[in-house]
C-alpha cells in the first residue's frame, strides 16, 4: 500500500516536472519569436558581417561529410570503442573547430561578436546553463523512457559509456572525462550550434535551423537509440544558445550534461541506471 502511494506520487511529481520543463522552453520560444518582431536599426553604428555565401558551402560540405559518415556508421557492424578510436575522433574534431574558426577569421566575420563570448559573464553563463539544464532534464528523461520502452532497457548506452564502464586504469577515465566534460562540448557546440545553425538560420529562419541541427546533432553520433533523446538535448542547447545569445551557455549546458552522465557511471551503486 506504501509503496503504491509512493509511485503515485513520484509519478505526479515527475508530471509536474515535465510541465515546468515544457513551460520554461515554451516561454524561451515564445521570448525568441517576440524579439524576432522588433526590429531597430541604429544608422550611427556599422553592421557586422555574418554568415555569407562561402559559409554556407562550407556549412553544405560539412554536413555532407557528417550524413557520409552516419552512412558508412549503418552499413558497418558494431565495433568496439577504443581509446585510440576516442582520442582520434576528438583530435578530428578539433581540426573541424581550428578550421572553421581559420575561415571565418580569413573572411574577417567577428567570431566574438557572432558567438556572444563576451556577451555574458561566467556566473551569469553557470546560472542560465543551471537552470534551463534541469528544465531540460525531465524532458529528455521522459523521451529516454519511451525509448527504452521501445528498444528496452540500457538500449540508449553509447559506446564511450562502455569504454567508460569497462576502463581499468585511473588514468584512462581521467582522458575520457576530460574529453566529454571540456573538449566534447566546447568543440560541439562550436560545429553544431555556431557554425552550422548560424548559418541555416541566416537563410532559413530560426524554426528549421533548430529542427535541422538537432536532427544532424542526433544522427552524427551515430547510435539509433539515443536519437531521440539526443534530437530533443540537441534541441535544447540550440533555444538556450538563441535565447540567451551566447554560445558559452550551451558549452556550459553541454559540459554540465556530460558531467552528471559520468557522475551516474562512477557511482553505479549510488544511482540506478
Amino acid at each position: 500500500m506504501l509503496a503504491s502511494a509512493s509511485s503515485i506520487a513520484l509519478g505526479f511529481f515527475f508530471v509536474a516536472f515535465v510541465f515546468v520543463g515544457l513551460t520554461i522552453y515554451f516561454a524561451l520560444a515564445w521570448q525568441i519569436s517576440a524579439r524576432r518582431n522588433v526590429v531597430s536599426v541604429d544608422s550611427t553604428v556599422e553592421p557586422r558581417k555574418t554568415f555569407g555565401i562561402p559559409e554556407a558551402f562550407l556549412a553544405t560540405g560539412l554536413v555532407l561529410f557528417l550524413l557520409m559518415n552516419v552512412t558508412a556508421s549503418l552499413r558497418r557492424s558494431p565495433i568496439q570503442l577504443t581509446t585510440r578510436d576516442l582520442i582520434a575522433n576528438f583530435v578530428f574534431t578539433l581540426f573541424i573547430v581550428f578550421f572553421v574558426a581559420a575561415f571565418l577569421k580569413l573572411r574577417r566575420i567577428d567570431i566574438d561578436f557572432l558567438g556572444g563570448f563576451s556577451k555574458t559573464s561566467l556566473k551569469r553563463t553557470l546560472s542560465t546553463a543551471v537552470v534551463l539544464l534541469l528544465a531540460a532534464t525531465p524532458l529528455i528523461l521522459l523521451v529516454e523512457a519511451l525509448t527504452q520502452s521501445a528498444f528496452g532497457s540500457g538500449s540508449s548506452r553509447q559506446e564511450i559509456v562502455d569504454l567508460f564502464n569497462s576502463s581499468h586504469t585511473i588514468g584512462q577515465r581521467v582522458m575520457i572525462i576530460v574529453l566529454a566534460v571540456v573538449v566534447a562540448p566546447m568543440s560541439e557546440e562550436f560545429i553544431f550550434r555556431f557554425f552550422l545553425y548560424g548559418v541555416v538560420r541566416r537563410y532559413f529562419g530560426i524554426a528549421v535551423g533548430l529542427v535541422f541541427n538537432s536532427l544532424l546533432f542526433a544522427a552524427a553520433h551515430t547510435h539509433l537509440p539515443s536519437a531521440a533523446p539526443l534530437f530533443v538535448l540537441g534541441g535544447c542547447f540550440t533555444l538556450a544558445y538563441e535565447w540567451s545569445g551566447s554560445i558559452l551557455v550551451s558549452m556550459a549546458m553541454h559540459s554540465l550534461f556530460n558531467s552528471i552522465q559520468l557522475i551516474f557511471l562512477a557511482f553505479p551503486e549510488l544511482f540506478q541506471q
